[in-house]
């Protein structure tokens, strides 16, 4: 535990006592006899919490908590009581008390109650840092953070921008491929030709040759005319082949000749018809595991693959959840023509500790039914869905209270395997990757496992 506290009670040995047992948790503890003199000693401290007993001479601690409260709202007040009662608990609510507890005061108990006021405290002044910033960087479209992970990725998308190379961009459904597609475009020399996107998936075989390089008239029953493919139509600027990892696999040796001679032959065509686009595919398909498996062709995935961006999960990113939600809060506010201007710092927990598995697409449509449904100005913990107000972080625990019931190494391995493949949706790359093995040794255990 750490963290500034300020402590106000009327009696020397209290406060002392307090400063004393406090600072061994790793507080660092201001102490004062006096309200008047605490809350004029406020403004130029640099307290978290402020811990005040209630019954004082004079200046008690219900007004303190007031005044507090008026002036330094981002500060929590917790309050001391001998006398526990529902009408003092009541008084102290009202009058601002973040929380309270009884005399005699109990160390440990005092020490959670502290602990979780600080990070009450600290939650909300990163949420005001982050309402302060422009959330949408020129260069980057829509694309927002300021984790380390995105930093890094921002900065590989102006290295490779004005490249050619072929890009491979991979990452969990809802991260954002497309986006970092257009900022790739955005930010080339090409970012004054088409940006053209489809999605492989959402085509069947049978028309997805026609749709990337057209077709002839009469190649087919309804094609009336002449046609241009879509590597046609983006001359000049960019192609995103999305859901890449879809791709049929009877039609990557055409699209590999393609890339590779920069000509498409239109359905029932005759002719190579040159092509000047560069071409960037995203999946969120572990491809490596795809070839191994005879799934994907291998110089098809060594040619889409020049350069490979990784993009992180929602989950990995930090407190970019809380900027993409209060930009996500601002959009839906001015398109709904509501009055929402921000989110309580419980709201901003709830979704720090929330998994994201859907990702940021999961969050925007978080933040649009929060600001439809909310009758306040401030969004609260009963706008989120129960789904994430009720969310419980899993954690990877071995009880080991019944020794008779303790697992074997292999099988605690196996059990850890599973839960890592869990949290990367399958990709077996990354899984290995954080297990630190090569990829052959976790298919072999993922066999073993299945086997077992």
């Amino acid at each position: 535990m750490s963290g500034s506290v300020l402590v106000i009670d009327d009696e020397r040995s209290m406060v002392e006592l307090l400063q004393a047992d406090l600072a061994l948790r790793g507080f660092k503890v201001i102490g004062f006899t006096s309200a008047a003199e605490a809350l004029a000693a406020l403004p130029a401290s640099d307290v978290q919490v402020v811990l005040t007993d209630l019954n004082m001479p004079g200046f008690n601690g219900l007004q303190l908590c007031e005044r507090v409260v008026a002036n330094r709202p981002d500060i929590p007040v917790v309050v001391m009581t001998a006398f526990g009662s529902m009408e003092t608990a009541i008084a102290a609510i009202r009058a601002g008390a973040w929380d309270f507890v009884t005399k005699p005061v109990e160390m440990e108990l005092l020490a959670v109650v502290l602990d979780r006021a600080i990070k009450h405290h600290n939650l909300q002044e990163e949420v005001r840092r982050l309402s302060d910033k422009n959330p949408v960087a020129d260069h980057f479209e829509e694309l927002t953070g300021s984790s380390p992970v995105m930093q890094k990725l921002f900065d590989q998308i102006l290295r490779i921008a004005p490249t050619s190379a072929n890009v491979l961009i991979i990452g969990e459904s809802g991260t954002g491929k497309e986006l970092v597609a257009r900022a790739i475009h955005k930010n080339s020399s090409r970012s004054a030709g088409p940006f053209v996107a489809i999605n492989c998936a959402a085509i069947p075989e049978n028309l997805l040759e026609s749709e990337l390089f057209g077709h002839a008239k009469g190649a087919f029953t309804d094609a009336r005319a002449d046609r241009k493919g879509l590597f046609q139509q983006a001359q000049g600027g960019t192609i995103l082949l999305d859901e890449i990892g879809d791709f049929p696999l009877g039609l990557q040796a055409k699209l590999l000749r393609a890339m590779e001679q920069r000509t498409v032959r239109p359905v029932g065509g005759d002719k190579e018809i040159p092509f000047d686009a560069r071409i960037l595919t995203a999946t969120n398909r572990d491809l490596e595991a795809a070839v191994e498996e005879g799934r994907y062709r291998e110089d098809f995935y060594f040619r889409i693959n020049v350069i490979q961006l990784d993009l992180p999960p929602l989950r990995a990113r930090g407190t970019d959840v809380l900027l993409i939600a209060r930009r996500l809060l601002d959009l839906f506010a001015r398109e709904m023509n509501k009055r929402v201007t921000d989110f309580l710092p419980s709201v901003a927990e709830r979704l720090l500790n929330y998994d994201w598995p859907g990702n940021v697409r999961e969050l925007r449509n978080v933040m649009e039914r929060a600001v439809a449904l909310t009758e306040f100005e401030k969004l609260i913990v009963d706008d989120l869905p129960e789904r994430i107000r009720n969310y419980r972080q899993s954690t990877f625990r071995i009880d080991t209270s019944n020794p008779a019931e303790l697992q074997t190494l292999e099988a605690v391995e196996q059990q850890y395997i599973r839960r890592v493949m869990e949290s990367v949706q399958g990709n077996r790359t990354e899984a290995a990757r954080i297990l630190g093995v090569d990829r052959k040794t976790l298919y072999r255990r993922l066999k073993q496992d299945e086997n077992s």
